[in-house]
């Protein structure tokens, strides 16, 4: 009698065991279909998020140089004697290149993202007037120096720096650095199969 008393205990036991680990793998897996339904992304909402990371995609050179400007008065293409006008200046400023994260595309598949970004562009050439100190300066009464002599030699000076900076592979750069950043944040956000190309752009026709 006590043998079946016991018996029966045993199996009790066991069936509340069975029941209880069937209710919680039940639980556990509604709330992990419920974690994942609430991990979809709308493409808004990506696209919301890209945009906010563009500032740390970006690129970007510190300059520390010296400007050399020369001129004089030239008469049918011939220097005129004592009028040349010279100065050295010296700089520091940046370039930044990135790519426009307002014009990216992006198209979801479940789990699947593909991702189609603009090339990089130089954004911003900057040089800091506060920088500038003027050196080995002319004083040539018959052609002084203007304010537009230095203003055009740091114009001239800011295209040198954007082809300096396309030489060394500025856009290669920020084309990676927006690649890499944007991959990160999609993997953080759960997509599994990431696709990312960059526009084609044709050349223009004259």
């Amino acid at each position: 009698m006590e043998e079946n008393i016991l018996l029966k205990k045993t199996r009790n036991s066991t069936y509340f065991f069975l029941g209880t680990t069937i209710i919680l793998a039940i639980l556990l897996g509604i709330s992990k279909m419920k974690q994942a339904q609430d991990k979809r992304y709308d493409t808004s909402t990506v696209l919301s998020k890209i945009v906010h990371i563009q500032e740390l995609a970006t690129v970007k050179y510190n300059y520390a140089g010296v400007i050399g400007y020369k001129d004089n008065y030239k008469v049918l293409n011939i220097s005129v004697p004592l009028t040349d006008k010279y100065f050295l200046l010296k700089y520091n400023g940046y370039l930044k290149a990135g790519v426009d994260f307002s014009r990216i595309k992006v198209n979801i598949n479940g789990e699947n993202v593909h991702v189609s970004m603009p090339r990089a562009q130089i954004l911003d050439i900057v040089i800091d007037e506060n920088s500038v100190k003027v050196y080995d300066e002319s004083d040539n009464a018959f052609n002084p120096i203007k304010i537009s002599d230095y203003n055009n030699a740091l114009i001239e000076e800011k295209k040198t720096m954007r082809q300096d900076a396309i030489k060394q592979g500025v856009l290669k750069d920020a084309n990676g650095q927006a690649e890499l950043a944007v991959k990160s944040l999609l993997q953080e956000m759960g997509f599994k199969n990431i696709n990312i190309t960059l526009e084609v752009v044709l050349p223009e026709l004259h």
